[in-house]
């Protein structure tokens, strides 16, 4: 119960219900119902789930996570190539360099200690040309500079003796790379993070906020009433929460949320820009490879490359597609285009035959599709993630997460540790 307050609709009721167990203050009535929370995560992706997880589990604080979809990880944390990145393509002295490296170790502790399927096999970055080698070069100075591990350059031979299948002149081997099973993650994630209070809400839309007095006010309604909004009215929120702390890690729709915040300056909102990848996967045939194969990256990504789950299934991808025209309200509710166009495996047949010869006709299957958040678009060369707090938006309290793409997944509880130093200090 809300002491004085009675919840006047569905989500209201929903939520009450879901924070029956967090402490509470009673707030003066009014036509929208309020609630005070300790902590609010706004986003159920793997670094939502992360921070979640680190402010219960390590700091005993009482977490409210919401995310517009049924259920967590629907968006950019499930439809990647659930690769632990070892940490060599990101500038030195980068966030990416430093919450990637430090964020493997701890992701693989967690899985060992936590029994989340993981495997470390290795990636094989190859150069398939000349003018590649010195680029290839440079993926390893860039690699040993940012801490990694075990890099070795390898002769062309070398490579394909340890993959019969591949062709390359010569290849960089990453021995700390794997693959994690990354619904298995967060699903443990989540799990840890219940059991020391965290509440998760879903099919709840955050659709802005305000700053009153000293407080970060966060409106929210029912992902249900956003779909069926008419583009033109104003948005009603239908419960209005009052946290202590905020997160907004709302992944793809983080900038539209925080344009929505009045009270944070617009020019610290970074635009949004959104890469659509395709994942094709291999039909009727063994899998003709063990460890991880990549290209030299490409602009907007890192090339089509060879991934292999845990079951052995192998996949390409992703490419990249440049897409526009995201309104904010389709993005809040994660609207987007998530179909394989089948026709795209045409451009993937060279670029995986550069490094896999034997890549047979008809052979590639229609995966899945992810969509990136990007910082920077075509041609404009790659960002880092953007970690907001009070030391750049001026409001205590607030913590925005920006552009985490990859190696988000990764980088998560390297991410996690990070915020919680930012909001406890």
């Amino acid at each position: 119960m809300l002491g004085t307050m009675k919840p006047t609709n569905s989500i209201a009721k929903a939520v009450s219900h879901k924070l029956k167990n967090i402490s509470r203050t009673p707030l003066s009535s009014s036509s929208i119902p309020k609630e005070k929370v300790d902590c609010l995560v706004i986003g159920a992706g793997v670094v939502g789930i992360a921070v979640a997880k680190e402010l219960s589990v390590k700091h005993g604080r009482e977490v409210l996570v919401v995310d517009s979809a049924p259920t967590f990880g629907t968006g950019t944390s499930s439809r990647n190539s659930e690769v632990i990145h070892a940490g060599i393509y990101y500038p030195p002295n980068s966030l990416k360099a430093f919450f990637c490296v430090r964020g493997k170790e701890l992701l693989n502790k967690y899985c060992k200690d936590h029994e989340v399927p993981y495997k470390q096999i290795g990636k094989l970055i190859v150069a398939n040309g000349l003018s590649e080698i010195p680029k290839l070069s440079a993926l390893m100075t860039r690699g040993i500079q940012n801490g990694v591990e075990g890099l070795r350059m390898m002769e062309g031979y070398e490579a394909m003796t340890l993959e019969p299948e591949l062709q390359c002149l010569k290849a960089l081997w990453s021995p700390s790379s794997g693959i994690v099973d990354s619904h298995s993650l967060m699903l443990s994630l989540v799990g840890e993070a219940e059991s020391h209070g965290t509440t998760f809400s879903y099919n709840t839309a955050v659709i802005g906020g305000h700053i009153e007095g000293n407080q970060i006010q966060i409106h929210v309604s029912g992902s249900n009433a956003i779909a069926n909004w008419n583009g033109r009215s104003e948005l009603d929120s239908e419960l209005v929460l009052i946290p202590k702390l905020v997160v907004n890690s709302a992944g793809l729709s983080a900038p539209a949320i925080a344009k929505r915040m009045k009270g944070l300056p617009d020019s610290i909102i970074p635009a949004s820009h959104y890469a659509r990848g395709c994942y094709f996967t291999l039909s009727n045939t063994k899998s003709p490879f063990k460890h991880l194969i990549y290209p030299i990256p490409e602009v907007g990504g890192l090339g089509v490359h060879v991934t292999l789950d845990l079951n052995g299934q192998v996949k390409f991808g992703p490419d990249v597609e440049w897409i526009g025209g995201i309104d904010d309200i389709p993005s809040f509710l994660n609207m987007f285009d998530y179909s394989v166009r089948e026709d795209r495996a045409k451009q993937f047949y060279p670029e995986i035959r550069k490094y896999y010869p034997g890549l047979k006709d008809g052979s590639l299957e229609p995966g899945y599709v992810g969509i990136r958040p990007k910082l920077s678009g075509p041609e404009e060369g790659p960002t880092d993630f953007v970690v907001q707090g009070e030391d750049i938006h001026g409001i205590s309290g607030l913590v925005n997460l920006f552009g985490i793409e990859s190696p988000g997944l990764t980088s998560s509880m390297a991410i996690a540790e990070n915020v919680a130093a930012k909001l406890l200090k």
